[in-house]
């Protein structure tokens, strides 16, 4: 079984490596398009389907199951795959290797690096801290699932998400179900007003 933590971890890592890939094309003046396509086609549509399946899957159960930030963390997250996608949609918009081509895989880039640099140091640890093994088990194998389902970003809304009305929803849910997770006594996950965050 694997924890869907250290999956995400391998992802994060599947990521690095890619991006390393272009930046040594791109140090070797590589002009060849359909190498650089090579690399970045499975790396836009495997960062596009890994934010999906994380939205789905790990950040509805962090602020159920994380630490006094989890709410907090997961807001921050879902704002972040936005910022993620943003690059990546403006890559699109852009011929492979063109100057607008590199600027928006430059954003792309910078997005996710900051994402996986907090969600190794914030959402992972507290996720780790504070949900059972078994829970972390199980969601690894509904991670895999989903990444094996829609890879190549087959049927999935690729589109940014809200993040405040993304954690409000989880606030509901976790309201209407009583189901555990840290709450401030009122019911709410105590993150309080989203505006401005």
């Amino acid at each position: 079984m694997a924890d869907i933590t250290e999956l995400i971890l391998d992802d994060h890592e599947w990521f690095r490596r890619r991006f390393a890939e272009l930046d040594e094309l791109r140090a070797a003046g590589t002009v060849d398009t359909g190498r650089l396509g090579a690399v970045w086609k499975p790396l836009s549509d495997h960062l596009d389907v890994h934010a999906v399946a994380e939205e789905e899957i790990f950040y509805p159960q962090l602020p159920r199951r994380g630490g006094d930030d989890a709410a907090d963390e997961t807001l921050d997250a879902i704002g972040d795959h936005n910022d993620i996608r943003d690059g990546l949609h403006a890559a699109a918009r852009h011929p492979v290797g063109s100057a607008g081509w590199w600027d928006g895989v430059a954003q792309a880039r910078t997005a996710n690096d900051e994402h996986m640099s907090e969600e190794e140091r914030d959402g992972l640890p507290d996720f780790r801290l504070h949900a059972a093994p078994g829970l972390r088990d199980t969601l690894g194998r509904q991670f895999s699932e989903f990444m094996s389902r829609h890879a190549g970003a087959r049927g999935i809304d690729v589109s940014d998400k809200d993040p405040e009305d993304y954690v409000r929803d989880i606030e509901r849910e976790l309201h209407e179900t009583g189901d555990g997770g840290p709450r401030a006594s009122d019911g709410s996950l105590g993150i309080g007003s989203l505006k401005g965050k």
